[in-house]
């Protein structure tokens, strides 16, 4: 019971973890510019994605521009981009086989099939936090790079955003999801092999009933046999039958 309580836990955790992962895919504010300008007409916040970036002016006006050329980005955006999609995959794939995994569902085949199904999770889940924590962890290095450079200019230094945070907090839930998936199902208890052999009270009575009367059909047979004797064979002939 308490490993099914804690297949549950580690499911929506990874349940936060997948939607923490898609939701930081998709903002625009993985780097946040600080600088604010003097003039009305300067723009107030920057905001940089992996996919758009976004430009919020003190007139209220917000606008985003799309980044398509994908060879004109650096690196660790492309890097970026491809392991946290990845890392949605990933842990889509995890979400798939946990629930074929969980003991408290009826799908998934018998129990050997589900615990493998469940460690493959558990497994899944890991790898898509790894996936998740590579981009974010790789993004707040340059990000901070370019802040320390004394180099740039104030205005193109920007500062590790929103996006970063919950990609960091998504890649903690894959993990910690994944760990008790595979923790919870990597082995069993001492004596609890031997307690799921044993049949129920009522089956065990009933097999001790069906044994015993089977003895006793055997032993009435076996006495049926024995009864007859020679002798009783013999007075079964009479002499009229060899005249």
């Amino acid at each position: 019971m308490a490993s099914t309580g804690m297949q549950i836990f580690a499911f929506v955790l990874a349940l936060l973890g997948i939607m923490g992962a898609m939701v930081a895919t998709l903002l625009p504010n993985w780097k946040v510019s600080a600088d604010v300008g003097s003039n009305i007409i300067t723009a107030i916040s920057q905001m940089q994605g992996l996919w758009m970036d976004c430009t919020w002016y003190s007139t209220g006006m917000f606008s985003c521009t799309l980044k398509y050329s994908v060879l004109s980005l650096p690196a660790y955006l492309q890097t970026a981009r491809t392991t946290m999609v990845l890392s949605c995959v990933m842990a889509a794939m995890g979400l798939c086989l946990a629930s074929l995994g969980l003991k408290c569902t009826r799908w998934g085949g018998g129990r050997r099939s589900k615990r493998h199904a469940a460690i493959a999770s558990g497994g899944c889940f890991i790898a898509a936090g790894f996936l998740c924590l590579v981009p974010a962890s790789w993004f707040t290095k340059e990000v901070i790079t370019n802040f320390l450079d004394r180099s740039v200019h104030e205005s193109n230094k920007f500062e590790p955003g929103g996006a970063v945070y919950v990609a960091f907090l998504s890649a903690g839930f894959l993990f910690v999801g994944g760990s008790i998936f595979c923790v919870s199902c990597s082995g069993k208890r001492p004596g609890h092999q031997e307690m799921i052999l044993l049949p129920p009270p009522d089956k065990l009575l009933l097999q001790q009933q069906q044994h015993l009367l089977q003895q006793q059909q055997q032993d009435q047979l076996q006495h049926q046999y024995c009864s007859l004797s020679p002798l009783d064979n013999k007075t079964g002939y009479s002499l009229q039958d060899y005249v």
